[in-house]
Parts: C-alpha cells; sequence; structure tokens
C-alpha cells in the first residue's frame, strides 16, 4: 500500500522530455502534493533526433504543459504540417499523388460521405472532394492567420518540427517550469526490491537515485524493459520490410523559399523518401529495406532525390539509421513502463511514433497509480490497450504498401498474401462491398480513425461496390450539399489564408493571439 510519489525517467530525447512535461504539469494541476519526477540523461549518448513530424494532438500536449505556441514555433524551427502527400505510390505514373489530410469529411459524425462520392455524386480525388485541406497545400496555404488564437485552427494541423531543437526546448521548460529534476549521469546499473520491482537505477556521476516507477526512455537498447526485465521483442519484419534510413538536411536556396505544409513522401524502388520542411531547411531521408536495395543504391537514390530539390546532393553529409520493425511483448513489467523507443519502433511512414509516446504518457499521467497495489492492474490495462494500438498502427502502414501496383520487387513483395496480417485481409474483405466506418473497429478512441482509411484507399485506387440498394434522394441532395459547402470552404480559406512561410514569418514578428 505504499503510495507512489518517485518517478524516475531514464533517457531523454523527445520521449524522455515529453513524458516528464506531460507527467508534471497533470501532477501540479491536480495534486496538494506533486509527484517528484526526475529525468536521468547520459551525457555521452546522443539522441537519435529525426523524428520531425506530429500529429495534431501535439497541440494539446504543448498546450496542456504551458507552453506559448509562438515560443515553440520560433525556438524549434517548427512549421505546420497539414497532413501527408503521397507521390509515385500507387504506381509510379506521371501524376500519381494523392493526399491523406488532417481534416475530417465533410458532416463525419452523421454521414459516410464516402457512400455518396462512390456513387458519383461529386468526381475528383476523394479529399479533394469531402474536405478543404488538399486543396490548402496545392495551394501552399496555411491553416491559420496570424489572429487565430495559440493553438486554434482554421483547417486542423499538426507539426514539422527540428527533434534536436525540440528536446532542448522541453527540457528547458520542465526544468525551469515544471519543476523536473534534471540528472546527467550515465546509468550504471540497477538494484532491485525484494519484491523484484526496480529499487534504484546506478549511476556513476550521481550516485543511486531511488524511485517507485520507472519509465524507461532509453532508445532501442530498452535498457530497464528489455535488458534488465528481459521482457521480449515481437518482430514484425515479416509484414513491414523496412529497416534502414538515410536521414540529410538540405539548406533552402533562400531565406524567403516556400515551405511545403504538409509531409512530402515519395515512393522510390525499394522504400520512400520523406520531405519535411522547417523554416530553416528541409528535412530529407530515405526509408527503405536492406533485403531489396544495398545502401549505396540507397543513398544514390536519395542523392538522386536531394538534386531534384536543388540540393547539394555530394557536399551533404548523410546519416545512417538502422532499425528492426517490432514492440515489445509487454510495455509495463512490474514498476517499470517503456515509452518511445525502448517499446518498439516501426518506421517513419505517418509520423506514429512521436504520436504513440503522447498518448503513452497520457495514460500513464491519467491513470497514475496511487500505490504499488494498484500498478498491476493498471500495468495490465496498459498492456492490453497498447498491444492493440500497436497492431493497428501496423495494419494501417501496411495499408500503403500492399494497394500498390508498382512492379519492383519491394512492392510486390508487399502484396504477397503471407504478409499482410489477417485483421488487415478481413478489413479489406468488408470494404470491398462497403466503406469503412466508425463501427469496423474497436474501440471508442483509435489512433487512425475510419477516415485515414477512407483517404488511403481511394487515394490508391482502392476499388468498393458502389452502394447495392443506391442512395435515397434525400441522402443524394444531402451529399450535393456537403460537397458544394466543401468547394466554398476550400476557396475562402485559399482567398483568406496566408502562405506557410508568410504566417511563420509574422509570428516571428509579432506573435500569435493567446488563448
Amino acid at each position: 500500500m505504499e503510495p507512489v510519489t518517485r518517478i524516475v525517467i531514464v533517457g531523454g530525447g523527445t520521449a524522455g522530455w515529453l513524458t516528464a512535461g506531460t507527467l508534471a504539469a497533470a501532477t501540479r494541476e491536480s495534486d496538494e502534493r506533486p509527484l517528484e519526477i526526475t529525468l536521468v540523461e547520459s551525457p555521452n549518448v546522443p539522441i537519435i533526433g529525426v523524428g520531425e513530424g506530429t500529429w495534431p494532438t501535439m497541440r494539446r500536449t504543448l498546450k496542456r504543459m504551458g507552453i506559448r505556441e509562438t515560443d515553440f514555433l520560433n525556438q524549434c524551427s517548427a512549421s505546420f504540417k497539414q497532413g501527408a502527400q503521397f507521390v509515385g505510390w500507387v504506381d509510379g505514373s506521371r501524376g500519381d499523388a494523392y493526399y491523406h489530410p488532417l481534416v475530417l469529411p465533410q458532416g463525419y459524425f452523421e454521414t459516410n460521405m464516402a457512400r455518396q462520392w462512390l456513387a458519383g455524386v461529386s468526381d475528383g480525388s476523394f479529399a479533394a472532394a469531402v474536405c478543404p485541406q488538399e486543396a490548402l497545400c496545392e495551394a501552399g496555404r496555411a491553416p491559420k492567420a496570424i489572429t487565430t488564437a495559440e493553438y486554434d485552427a482554421v483547417a486542423n494541423y499538426a507539426y514539422h518540427l527540428d527533434a534536436g531543437a525540440f528536446s532542448r526546448f522541453l527540457q528547458e521548460h520542465c526544468t525551469r517550469v515544471l519543476g523536473v529534476r534534471h540528472v546527467a549521469a550515465d546509468v550504471t546499473g540497477i538494484r532491485s526490491a525484494e519484491n523484484g520491482d526496480i529499487a534504484a537505477v546506478l549511476t556513476m556521476q550521481a550516485g543511486e537515485i531511488a524511485g517507485d516507477l520507472f519509465i524507461d526512455c532509453t532508445g532501442f537498447r530498452a535498457l530497464l524493459l528489455g535488458e534488465h526485465f528481459g521482457v521480449g521483442f515481437i518482430p514484425c519484419t515479416q509484414v513491414l520490410f523496412a529497416d534502414r534510413a538515410l536521414a540529410v538536411q538540405v539548406p533552402y536556396p533562400a531565406a524567403d523559399s516556400p515551405i511545403l505544409p504538409h509531409t512530402l513522401s515519395t515512393a522510390q524502388r525499394a522504400g520512400w523518401i520523406w520531405d519535411i520542411g522547417l523554416q530553416s531547411r528541409r528535412g530529407v531521408g530515405h526509408v527503405y529495406s536492406s533485403a531489396h536495395i544495398d545502401d549505396d543504391a540507397a543513398r544514390a537514390d536519395l542523392r538522386a532525390y536531394v538534386h531534384s530539390i536543388g540540393g547539394d546532393a555530394e557536399a551533404l553529409p548523410m546519416r545512417k539509421i538502422e532499425f528492426q520493425a517490432g514492440h515489445r511483448t509487454r510495455f509495463w513489467e512490474r514498476n517499470c513502463v517503456a515509452v518511445g523507443l525502448s517499446a518498439g519502433f516501426l518506421e517513419p511512414l505517418e509520423a506514429s511514433a512521436i504520436l504513440l509516446v503522447e498518448i503513452a504518457a497520457q495514460f500513464i499521467a491519467e491513470q497514475m497509480p496511487a500505490t504499488r497495489a494498484a500498478m498491476d492492474p493498471v500495468a495490465r490495462r496498459y498492456n492490453t490497450t497498447f498491444a492493440y494500438r500497436w497492431a493497428r498502427i501496423i495494419d494501417f502502414l501496411k495499408l500503403h504498401y500492399l494497394l500498390s501496383r508498382r512492379t519492383e520487387p519491394f512492392w510486390a513483395d508487399n502484396r504477397r498474401t503471407e504478409s499482410i496480417p489477417e485483421s488487415l485481409t478481413e478489413l479489406l474483405t468488408l470494404w470491398r462491398e462497403q466503406p469503412p466506418w466508425h463501427d469496423d473497429f474497436d474501440r471508442a478512441v483509435e489512433v487512425f480513425p475510419a477516415a485515414s482509411y477512407q483517404y488511403v484507399l481511394y487515394g490508391m485506387g482502392f476499388e468498393t461496390r458502389v452502394p447495392p440498394r443506391g442512395l435515397s434522394s434525400q441522402a443524394r441532395a444531402h451529399g450535393e450539399q456537403l460537397f458544394m459547402h466543401n468547394k466554398q470552404e476550400a476557396a475562402a480559406m485559399i482567398q483568406r489564408l496566408p502562405s506557410t512561410r508568410d504566417l511563420l514569418d509574422r509570428i516571428a514578428r509579432y506573435g500569435l493571439q493567446p488563448v
């Protein structure tokens, strides 16, 4: 029945500091005697620092931590992300591109607009027909105006950010404002309690650091959950083939160069290239399968892309990152929970890594066990919830690959039946007969809602049968009304919203309106 009062986070980076900030903000708001939160970070282990894409949840996360959006944007070279454009994923032909926007379809909680679109009530791409964001991205518009309050939106948005600058920014805010204790020390060992829990971590520079709950943010090494507790790893390399990435930072040709308002994801012969526009540069990287292409060929493909966007491909250094797609068999063991790369990693597609850190930290904050006796039930609930979430993310990422008609071996192998999860096969069978909708999923809160599946399916040319019972005149008229409203809304937004570069320049000078 001992109370849980001391939280020790081992490891920094985005995962460690986001978790620290989320927990510290929550306990300061709700508890008379806030938790004692210590973050132990090695001064000799560099962060990976290439996770530069987020989801709209980040706005809520930063706001809860008491961070001004203006400060975040200015200090992290951050920009606005309104979704992703996938180029060349269908068949690689000229004009092969579609969007996965962050705005939900018109009337999403009352009408499944995919039914009307499939019935031919509107033409053009599915995304353009049901939401204004494709038009905004094509026009290079920002998702808000300088007069829009901090964290509010005209069109839903997330961020692109400099991962290294973001970690430093969070560290400063957590230690200065939220009272997180920061210990720069190398962990040399772990002292166990009589019941098998972790009692303390032993460090070279700061001695023993005791705690009641330990959060493992030590990256791929998983020092606490993996090495100490021996919790196993479930690879999913038979489903998701990418296992390497090359990353490069590409300067803009001019200070006023346009900034992409979305992530650009361009298919390659054995993977894909991300292109993320920050305020000061573009973050570009090639994700690929070493079983389908060697490092030299992958490097050549990335250089060709960098050259195509005006970068000096030969002069820019490239970082190589190796990873294995998969996750731990359990994420919370006794008094230790893994967050971030310690829990697992799949690949950068759809920016799920930082999203998982956010929702993990929020779960821990909301269900923080009051005593050690309460910890095991919370751990079981956490493990069940996150096993489901990882499985759904794997399904969603695989969807992008298996729908492709590209003929290279990498893409052909992604269509092999044995590489497709049974859960996804069942959904595809259903969606050939009717479009995705809310009740196709088991949880009230999904990482990727039905709308995300619709955007990818119909962007990739997936065929769902036209509704066999047809549409009533009332349903057709309602659909026509929503499609027309979307066109008008898109035109009005383009007319009144600034370009992304223009808005960020104004924010740097004047700041956003306070909430």
